[in-house]
């Protein structure tokens, strides 16, 4: 069993299907090493989506947290399907960019795209799995999603 499959079994952790785009734009992006991945939304098991702001009257900044974990498996699935099934392949997680839809008076952004960094730290480990991030707070996001976020990864290529 490759490495990365086996600590997704070992956290418990059973991805969902790939999502397909919604408009036209790819799921994924390569160049050269690099895999962009496009922006991901956080789309339940169901084919349901978490919306709704994070802030004073709406989400609670766990609430957030766990819509961007769930964005995390999403990202992570679109990367097996990329890479063939093969997850080893990542070499490493370079960085994430969130997008929080979030109320005016809400400054916790970084603690809602926590929910992602640490699904990534947890799978793919220290040396893969650390990144660069940035995370920003809007007043709205397609879908009334409560968070979008994006991945560039660094891949081993096929022997």
């Amino acid at each position: 069993m490759v490495q990365t499959e086996k600590k997704l079994e070992e956290l418990g952790i059973v991805l969902p299907p790939p999502p397909k785009p919604a408009a036209n734009y790819v799921p994924a992006q390569k160049s050269g090493d690099l895999l962009f991945l496009s922006g991901h939304l956080p789309l339940n098991n169901d084919g349901t989506l978490i919306t709704g702001k994070v802030g004073t009257g709406g989400k609670t900044v766990e609430e957030g947290y766990q819509a961007a974990r769930q964005v995390a498996l999403n990202l992570i699935a679109t990367l097996k399907a990329e890479l063939g099934g093969d997850l080893d392949r990542v070499d490493q997680i370079v960085k994430l960019f969130g997008i929080v839809q979030s109320t005016d008076d809400f400054h916790e952004q970084h603690k809602v795209v926590n929910g992602c960094s640490d699904v990534f730290f947890d799978v793919f480990g220290p040396n893969r799995g650390v990144h660069a991030r940035s995370a920003i707070g809007t007043n709205c996001l397609p879908l009334d999603i409560s968070v979008e976020i994006e991945a560039i990864v660094r891949i081993k290529t096929e022997d």
